[in-house]
């Protein structure tokens, strides 16, 4: 059983003493191809390090990340915009988040315009973070819905009318990860009702570990168990499960193939 993790920090910090057996395991467990995506300057560095390091497995995105996003933001784009598009398969991880704080609310939303630009520029696909923004993100999609390439709304745990409303992007997929297994979670009425067309694994890793390594550090072997419940949902095996979404990942990621 073979599938693709679409989205992992493998760069993190929490992955410096082992990265090479975590490798090792998500390789053993399935994984044919993880993608990375940065988050800021320096991660890309990383980014670009680790996948360099495990090329043909690890596949680099390009982005600035919403949480990441200050007065220098573009600055900071001008630096990305320079390495463009490199070996880059998507540009990631990028998007609006308001929920901690709106204290950048327009350079949030002006960052993230720049760079759906960028991808629709460079016929790249997105990987989209939203959090208490759907309606933002959505309203400046929209400028662009004749001009996408696709892309993914990584960790989605909306309802369906917000499923619905994000599937309307087309060649878009719903990233679902570990939330799908917690015990209080909506998650799983919500997919069963999607086309499995439309669905895309990730970990998020080393974060949102699913049920049973929940409290452990999360990497891409663990993406197993999620698969597992994406069976249950759909009263299907796991292997069309992996084989549909990994097909749905290189279809929407076409520079890793």
């Amino acid at each position: 059983m073979n599938f693709i993790d679409t989205h992992a920090h493998l760069d993190g910090k929490e992955f410096d003493s082992d990265r090479k057996q975590v490798v090792e395991r998500a390789k053993e467990a399935g994984a044919t191809k993880i993608f990375v995506p940065a988050i800021d300057l320096p991660s890309l560095d990383k980014v670009e390090e680790v996948c360099n390091l495990y090329a043909d497995f690890a596949y680099p995105m390009v982005g600035l990340h919403p949480e990441e996003v200050r007065g220098n933001y573009n600055e900071v784009l001008d630096n990305m915009q320079e390495r463009l598009p490199g070996n880059f398969i998507a540009i990631g991880e990028v998007g609006l988040d308001f929920y901690w704080s709106r204290e950048f609310e327009k350079e949030q939303m002006e960052a993230f315009e720049r760079q759906v630009e960028w991808a629709c520029q460079m016929n790249l696909p997105l990987m989209i973070h939203s959090r208490k923004a759907q309606n933002q993100l959505v309203a400046i999609l929209k400028k662009y819905k004749g001009r996408l390439n696709g892309g993914v709304f990584h960790c989605f745990t909306g309802n369906l009318t917000e499923a619905k409303q994000l599937l309307e992007f087309d060649n878009f997929c719903l990233g679902i990860g570990g939330v799908l297994t917690f015990k209080k979670s909506n998650l799983p009425e919500v997919v069963k009702q999607l086309p499995l067309q439309r669905i895309v694994l990730e970990t998020d890793a080393p974060y949102m570990a699913p049920v049973p390594m929940r409290g452990k550090r999360n990497e891409s072997a663990f993406i197993t168990h999620v698969i597992e419940k994406m069976a249950q949902c759909y009263g299907i095996e796991k292997e069309v499960v992996a084989d549909t979404t990994t097909q749905n990942a290189l279809r929407t990621f076409p520079r890793c193939v």
